[in-house]
């Protein structure tokens, strides 16, 4: 909360007293919840997932438990020297998001590309005219 004396202040004066009484500035985290399309093709699912500035080696796509797991982190450090001021920030982001997956994929077959902020997964479908079929026993 501001004091009077604040109030009274120039403006660059406030932005001065904000930037150094303001916890987190420096070192800040950032959680993002990316938007995700899901595409049902004939023989496939097709997922489309927006992520800009991120690169490949910040995302982890990974099967576990039936789930499939969608992550990324990066971070970032900048670094501004002029004479007599110094100030560094650190960003950072992450996202992790879980899809549970349908029977009717064939685990062996998904593949992954990121291409100009667009994370592509695709998850091929088991042949459904040549599933197992199986007698079961009555006893």
């Amino acid at each position: 909360m501001k004091t009077l004396e604040q109030t009274t202040q120039s403006p660059l004066a406030n932005v001065i007293e904000d930037f150094w009484n303001k916890e987190g500035l420096l070192s800040e985290s950032v959680k993002i919840e990316p938007t995700i399309n899901i595409i049902d093709k004939n023989g496939f699912y097709k997922m489309k997932v927006s992520a800009p500035g991120f690169r490949k080696k910040d995302f982890k796509v990974s099967v576990e438990d039936g789930s499939l797991i969608i992550s990324a982190k990066k971070s970032t450090e900048k670094n501004e020297e002029k004479e007599n001021y110094v100030r560094q920030e650190f960003s950072a982001s992450s996202f992790s998001r879980s899809f549970r997956l349908p029977e009717n994929i064939t685990m062996g077959h998904i593949k992954a590309n990121y291409k100009k902020g667009l994370l592509n997964i695709i998850i091929s479908k088991t042949n459904l005219d040549k599933q197992e079929v199986r007698e079961i026993k009555i006893r």
